[in-house]
């Protein structure tokens, strides 16, 4: 069960309580399902209980209570457990719920995570003459997009050598209306520094501007372009390029991807067959939180949150992906065919992310 499997099933929950005369409430069409805050447990919480507790005239907690058995009565979850004033802490079947998840990304391949259709949101984003809130506001656009806006991108002055080195455009230069002020402003560049964000070329220039949080001044040097861990932007794009080279090996040895549980079934008397160990917990993990990452990075207009989302998928990643490809006289089976179905989501999450971030993932690096 992928994150978004688990929203609808929160508002079918809503919905069944509702039909039952249980709860009096118009169904929301959006259930938020996010990693457990402190004092959670499990593996998602909903704040829904707290969202209908006023129009259904109960606490909180009650409307909890009610959609509890609802929840446990849905395939894929294994426990709901009421924490706070009424968070919903909802288990997982973590193997069912792993292959699910896989199978979603390779079904929606570098889209995943994007809104299925426009909202109805219409957004204006206007920055200053600067380079950076440009770059910002173009790829915080590029967000709001992918989760069903419709965004136009306006600044008070543009450089055409801006688009040539960066790719970033706009739709419209000039003063805009006194109701329409600036709203995209991070810190800028430096004026007068000594390194000089174009000089690092497309990709790690918008890296170097958008990886950091607006209050904070980016880091504009010659770190961005080392070809070494100490680079994020590496680590990422080499986590991607593995995942793709993964695939090309398989093809060589005759397998292809099929997701299904990742261990080798008997294999280790210790793990049950079918359970995930935890370091691909913590890359699936990775990989269901990307469609929350990418809603609240546009909400907020804070493309950094994507980049730094990646850079956790790619260091989640880089380990997993040595175990892919059987070994030595080994043969192929159903737990490679599940890793290399796993590694082709991996691939799929940072392509999307990157192009989301108007910087290209190479095949090969």
């Amino acid at each position: 069960m992928t994150p978004v499997d688990l929203s609808r099933t929160v508002l079918h929950a809503v919905r069944r309580a509702v039909d039952a005369g249980e709860l009096s409430v118009a169904v929301p069409t959006r259930a938020v399902v996010a990693p457990p805050g402190p004092g959670g447990c499990g593996d998602y919480a909903s704040s829904i209980a707290l969202q209908l507790a006023r129009p259904a005239g109960q606490t909180p907690l009650r409307v909890a209570e009610v959609l509890r058995p609802y929840l446990v009565a849905a395939d894929g979850i294994t426990d709901v457990v009421l924490t706070g004033p009424g968070f919903l802490n909802i288990s997982l079947d973590r193997a069912a719920a792993g292959v699910g998840l896989v199978r979603e990304i390779l079904r929606r391949g570098g889209r995943y995570g994007y809104a299925d259709r426009p909202d109805g949101r219409v957004v204006q984003l206007h920055c200053p003459h600067d380079l950076r809130a440009v770059v910002v506001a173009e790829a915080s656009a590029r967000l709001l997009r992918s989760q069903g806006a419709l965004v136009r991108v306006t600044a008070e002055g543009f450089e055409d050598v801006w688009t040539s080195v960066l790719g970033v455009r706009v739709d419209a230069v000039g003063h805009a209306p006194a109701e329409l002020p600036v709203n995209v402003r991070p810190v800028p560049v430096p004026a007068h520094g000594a390194d000089d964000p174009m000089s690092l070329g497309r990709d790690a220039g918008r890296w170097a501007l958008l990886h950091p949080a607006a209050h904070d001044r980016p880091r504009t040097g010659d770190e961005h372009l080392v070809q070494r861990e100490s680079n994020a932007l590496f680590r990422v794009r080499y986590a991607h390029a593995r995942a793709r080279a993964a695939t090309r090996n398989a093809a060589d040895l005759g397998f292809t991807a099929e997701p299904g549980p990742v261990d080798e079934t008997g294999s280790d008397t210790s793990t049950p067959a079918g359970t995930n160990t935890a370091p691909e917990q913590a890359l699936l993990a990775a990989l269901a939180d990307h469609p929350r990452v990418l809603a609240a990075a546009a909400d907020h207009r804070a493309p950094d949150r994507l980049a730094r989302h990646l850079v956790a998928v790619a260091d989640a990643a880089l380990p997993f992906l040595l175990t892919v490809l059987p070994r030595g006289g080994e043969k192929p089976s159903a737990a490679h065919r599940a890793r290399l179905a796993l590694a082709e989501a991996v691939g799929a999450v940072l392509a999307g992310g990157l192009d989301l971030l108007g910087i290209d993932a190479p095949d090969h690096l």
